[in-house]
């Protein structure tokens, strides 16, 4: 008997993991470098391992899951997470640390290609869409909990190696109530055949999302890599804009049922991308104070891109099955990767710009910052046009294979 409890805990421990391993290795790299001599380009190298690994498992995943199981993947997932971590904490070399690293990618995506398809199994209509969000809520909450860990065990004096030590706590524990655990069926027989995933992917409405997916992505994740950069020379305080951001990221997201209930899933991506654009809007503008009313914005409009981009394959889609929900969060891993070099030559373009005017110093880089923020606002104007088609495209369909959509009853 499946316990979906017991599962969706596990799920969110595992995502916990990923987000404690995104956080954590960001803060404890200044002192990687240091004390292994590394440059920054290694470094780099370093983390690039984990958006390597990432999209590979998810996609691998999607491809065997209904062949070898949500479990057996998993188990992978906590092989690879608990030799990565330890290969962290005991290589000491540049190497070492580029398979460890990709290691906890590997796992990371592990996680995303069980558990996504599992909660979609699991849970119907409404209710499924609940679970997503509350599912996705633990990336930007446990990235919250990850950095005020590695802030105060660094201020407290412990070294990296004991703050990597904290990521395995959540490896353990999505380890043990995954255990002995039996996972749902899937909920058409089509979606658990390769030929059947492909043949819902090659239609219209898949083909579609998939090229929104790269957009919401680099929405979602473009500016908040280059945003703290950029704020540092106008009076906000970055460390501050990003918690506050997947704070509410996190907040959102436990309501996300709610909202997909008043809404629809299409209205939902619709309101985002306006959130979104203005958000993004405010950040190329505005400085000071106005930066945080900026964050609260983004915040609100990302939010639900990224749980609810499955939940729509996952409900209009079904027979893509978890294939398609891995391709669907591959292809924002992937936009995620391809547009970073494409922002820093914008950045270095504005820059150039400006210095060519006489500027200089933190006016130099807030004006440059802010130029390059404006052209990032087309990524969620685009989306405010091609979610307003959707909206319209989609009305008056129904989710497939949901038509009796659980209410919301479970609270967890």
């Amino acid at each position: 008997m499946t316990n979906e409890k017991r599962l969706f805990y596990g799920s969110c421990f595992a995502l916990i993991t990923t987000a404690l391993s995104f956080s954590i290795r960001a803060g404890i790299l200044p002192q990687l470098g240091e004390e292994l001599s590394l440059s920054a380009e290694q470094l780099g190298f370093i983390n690039s391992m984990w958006f390597l690994g990432f999209p590979i498992s998810m996609v691998i995943g999607g491809l065997v899951y209904h062949t070898v199981g949500g479990k057996k993947i998993m188990q992978f997932a906590f092989v690879a997470h608990a030799i990565g971590i330890l290969m962290t904490i005991y290589s000491g070399s540049y190497t070492g640390l580029l398979i460890s690293t990709l290691l906890i990618g590997l796992g990371n995506g592990c996680t995303e290609a069980a558990c996504n398809p599992m909660i979609a199994d699991a849970y119907k209509g409404v209710q499924m869409s609940k679970m997503m969000n509350r599912f996705h809520m633990w990336f930007p909450g446990g990235i919250v909990i990850g950095s005020l860990i590695s802030k105060f065990m660094t201020d407290a004096g412990f070294g990296w190696e004991a703050q990597i030590w904290v990521i395995l706590i959540p490896t353990l524990i999505y380890a043990y109530l995954f255990f002995g655990q039996d996972w749902p069926k899937a909920k058409s027989e089509a979606a658990t055949t390769v030929s059947g995933n492909f043949q819902a992917m090659l239609t219209p409405l898949f083909i579609f999302m998939f090229c929104c997916m790269a957009l919401t992505a680099i929405s979602e994740f473009g500016p908040q890599q280059w945003v703290g950069l950029i704020l540092a020379k106008s009076g906000a305080q970055p460390m501050l804009i990003l918690a506050l951001v997947t704070g509410l990221m996190a907040v959102a997201r436990y309501f996300g049922g709610e909202a997909v209930h008043a809404l629809n899933t299409t209205g939902v991506l619709l309101g985002s991308a306006i959130l979104a654009t203005i958000g993004v809007y405010l950040f190329s503008t505005q400085t000071g104070g106005m930066a945080y009313v900026a964050a609260i914005i983004y915040a609100m409009g990302i939010a639900y891109f990224w749980p609810n981009m499955i939940g729509f394959i996952a409900e209009y889609i079904p027979k893509s099955g978890a294939l398609g929900m891995s391709i669907i969060g591959a292809v924002g891993m992937f936009s995620t990767s391809i547009f970073q070099p494409i922002i820093g030559g914008w950045i270095d373009s504005d820059r150039a710009e400006a210095a060519a005017t006489g500027l200089t110093g933190d006016e130099l880089d807030l004006v440059a910052g802010q130029a390059t923020l404006g052209t990032m606002v087309l990524f969620p104007l685009i989306l405010v046009v091609l979610f307003t088609v959707l909206f319209f495209w989609m009305r008056n369909r129904q989710p497939k294979g949901n038509e009796e959509a659980a209410e919301l009853v479970t609270d967890y």
